[in-house]
């Protein structure tokens, strides 16, 4: 019975030392273990704090510098911050403030602001990431490049779809777009990365491709917009456009003005769609007669030439400004016929030089033939003989007569040149054919060259060939480096790319 009682007493008392322990722990881990959160600064611990509010604030209220220079409310840590919480024993808490000088010290503040990707189409070109302040800054730098390019009314009148219709002449806006996909996201931007604030700075970027101070030229008394892109290697139109404050070309310039004569280099494409109604002057042809009862000294124009006007509908796609080559017509209608400039000599027409098929001798006689032109008619100019982009277009671009019309010696000579391995359509920069594409020179004689590029693999004559005035040489193509259907016709005296390049239209007016 005593040995009951015995073993009923040990049991108890083992009980209540059991019951001691676990009272013990249970009141150990409601005493002691806490919700901290530990700070970790790319990948490091930093800190264990007890309140993670109290660093968020503190960040905000020491960042005054900051928030002024951005004029934003809040600074965020750095990019590589985190916190996590969880529940410890350990009482070793760091101070706030020591963790916020240890992340100071250690990184970049960041703030809210946009990523701006910018992926252009063409494989070659590497995308682009800007960081821009707010929505709003980007919106406004977009809508100053799109009216570098379009005037400011007119852009208005297309997104407010308030476009007139066309009664006689002029243009409407079918429709604008950017050619690189462009997409935004909020993040978290370091302030030591490059984050634009103001829409003027982020424009200039946009179409120059640099925030670095472009060359300026100060106005001087005499100077006109026509005169300064001259002397400055642009055309008028690329002054424009890096000068958006200037309507047209007939602006009046304020002397002591400066103005951008840098070259643009956009970094988007804008693509612009019109629809066109417009007069396009067709040139006349010259002739000379003789006159046996006049004496030869005798010279006098006859027939003053007049110009033709043909009015062309037609779709127009323009990018960066810059018209693409091929015009296709919807419809033309002939306003006033050429009328053909006759000049009369006295004497009888000379005997027409033949050119022997080898060893050519002698120079070119005049028969009382003219410079025919190159395409059929009517036509349209792309390009004039002018400063394009940065080097010199020189020949004019025809165009409107469609892919595959015929293309006619100007005049009669020898093909000196041939090259026809190119494919009928090409592209922007394309080298093939030297950026000629298909082409074909022609030596006309007391050192005048003419060259037709960018014609169909389909060429008609050879090297050696003589041709006449008029004869099919080539069919209208977009070899080379093209963006359309067109002609480029050169004209030099002395051999093409070592002689000088003339302006064509020295031949036909």
């Amino acid at each position: 019975m005593k040995t009951r009682e015995k073993i009923k007493t040990i049991i108890f008392a083992s009980i209540i030392i059991i019951l001691f322990i676990i009272t013990g722990i249970s009141n150990r881990n409601y005493k002691i273990a806490k919700s901290y959160y530990q700070v970790y600064l790319n990948g490091d611990k930093i800190g264990l704090i007890a309140d993670k509010d109290e660093l968020y604030n503190l960040i905000n209220e020491e960042q005054k510098d900051i928030k002024d220079t951005y004029q934003v409310s809040t600074v965020y840590p750095p990019n590589g911050f985190n916190i996590e919480e969880y529940k410890t024993f350990n009482e070793n808490i760091s101070d706030v403030q020591s963790v916020y000088e240890k992340i100071k010290d250690a990184d970049d503040f960041t703030i809210e602001a946009y990523k701006v990707k910018i992926k252009s189409p063409d494989k070659e070109k590497k995308d682009i990431t800007l960081n821009v302040l707010n929505k709003e800054v980007f919106e406004e730098a977009l809508k100053n490049v799109v009216t570098a390019f379009i005037n400011k009314n007119d852009f208005e009148d297309y997104i407010n779809n308030d476009q007139e219709e066309i009664d006689d002449i002029g243009q409407i806006i079918e429709n604008m777009y950017f050619e690189e996909t462009i997409t935004t996201k909020l993040s978290h931007i370091s302030v030591h990365e490059n984050i634009y604030t103001d829409p003027i700075e982020l424009s200039q970027y946009l179409l120059f491709g640099t925030t670095k101070k472009q060359n300026t030229y100060t106005v001087k008394e005499g100077d006109t917009i026509a005169s300064i892109s001259e002397n400055n290697k642009l055309n008028p139109q690329e002054f424009l456009i890096a000068n958006p404050k200037f309507k047209d070309e007939s602006s009046i310039l304020a002397i002591g003005d400066n103005v951008n004569i840098a070259l643009i280099n956009p970094i988007l494409t804008l693509i612009e769609n019109l629809h066109v109604v417009e007069d396009s002057e067709q040139t006349y042809e010259k002739e000379t007669v003789y006159d046996k009862n006049k004496p030869t000294s005798f010279e006098e124009v006859t027939q003053q030439g007049i110009t033709g006007i043909v009015r062309y509908t037609r779709k127009k796609q323009v990018v960066n400004g810059e018209e693409r080559q091929g015009a296709e017509p919807i419809s033309i209608v002939t306003i006033r016929e050429a009328q053909k400039e006759i000049t009369t000599k006295g004497g009888t027409k000379p005997k027409s030089y033949t050119y022997k098929p080898s060893n050519i001798t002698g120079t070119y006689v005049d028969n009382g033939g003219a410079w025919g032109w190159p395409t059929n008619r009517p036509y349209i100019i792309t390009s004039n003989f002018e400063w394009r982009w940065g080097s010199f277009h020189n020949a004019i671009d025809i165009s409107g007569t469609g892919f595959g019309s015929p293309i006619y010696a100007s005049r009669e000579g020898t093909v000196v040149s041939v090259t026809n391995t190119c494919a009928n359509v090409g592209s922007y920069r394309n080298s093939c054919g030297n950026t000629y594409g298909n082409h074909v020179v022609i030596n006309h004689g007391n050192g005048m060259y003419t060259m037709y590029a960018h014609l169909t693999k389909d060429v008609k004559v050879s090297v050696g060939q003589q041709v006449s005035r008029g004869q099919v040489i080539g069919a209208m193509g977009s070899s080379g480096s093209s963006t359309g259907a067109h002609l480029h016709f050169g004209v030099s005296r002395g051999e093409p790319d070592i002689g000088t390049w003339l302006n064509p239209w020295s031949l036909f007016r």
